[in-house]
């Protein structure tokens, strides 16, 4: 085996034994509440502006290219039903998680790891504070919550966009176009979309935290540790999003 590939290894390691002790906090008291609002807000509210403007792009994008498709069959009344199930089972939380491993995922690297070098985080343990629970398991919770909300939003505006470039094309009502967009969605097609994104905001916030707090090389490193949080975070949202679709089938065969 390589060096590098040793590397790899022990750096998964290390995250997923990181990742492991930011699970076991999170259920144990005292709970953070108002840092983790803090945190819904600034990783939450602020990303709200990003996701809605994507999603009616998104939206729109799909509408155009499924129309393009479903014409050749003259199957063009199936398109609003398509884009919700693009949308909700897949294009969605996938779409989401990527803009957002790019803003939370850069953000939550770049100030943890200009704390690490300024030696913040060691002032807090200093003052008898618990710096992971304070630090990092508020990250994370407050993304895990967050996520679901930002992509069911994206969902939303997904659609309202396809909506505006059919209406545009053909003047189909609102009403009948949600109608139809809703027609093949199933309360079983939102459970595994919803874990997913849970799944994804782990994911983003646990590898930021983790690069963030073993920064190292000063302010260089942190430039570091803001660039690799969204290449390392997107690689592992696309490897697991591989297997959560597979598991998804798994339990969900229809």
């Amino acid at each position: 085996m390589t060096p590098l590939a040793i590397r790899l290894l022990a750096a998964a390691g290390d995250w997923a034994l990181f990742a492991g002790s930011a699970v076991r906090e999170a259920f144990r008291p005292p709970f953070e509440v108002h840092e983790t609002a803090r945190h819904l807000f600034e990783l939450g509210c602020r990303s709200l502006p990003l996701i809605a403007a994507s999603g009616f792009a998104v939206g729109i994008v799909l509408s155009m290219h499924t129309r393009a498709s479903l014409a050749r069959f003259g199957a063009e009344a199936l398109i609003p039903a398509g884009l919700g199930i693009a949308l909700v089972r897949e294009t969605g939380p996938l779409t989401a998680a990527l803009l957002l491993s790019g803003r939370i995922g850069a953000g939550i690297g770049a100030e943890l790891g200009a704390m690490k070098v300024t030696e913040q985080i060691d002032a807090l343990e200093a003052l008898a504070v618990d710096s992971f629970r304070y630090l990092v398991v508020t990250r994370v919770v407050a993304c895990v919550i967050a996520f679901p909300i930002l992509t069911s939003v994206m969902n939303v505006m997904g659609m309202l966009g396809g909506y505006v470039a059919e209406t545009a094309l053909t003047g189909v009502p609102l009403r009948t176009y949600f109608n139809q967009a809703f027609s093949l969605i199933q309360f079983a097609d939102l459970i595994p979309a919803t874990l997913k994104t849970c799944v994804f905001g782990f994911i983003i916030a646990t590898v930021a935290c983790y690069l963030g707090v073993n920064t190292t090389r000063g302010t260089e490193g942190v430039g570091q540790a803001s660039t690799r949080s969204v290449v390392y975070s997107s690689i592992l949202l696309i490897l697991a999003n591989v297997l959560l679709v597979r598991l998804i089938f798994f339990f969900y065969p229809a």
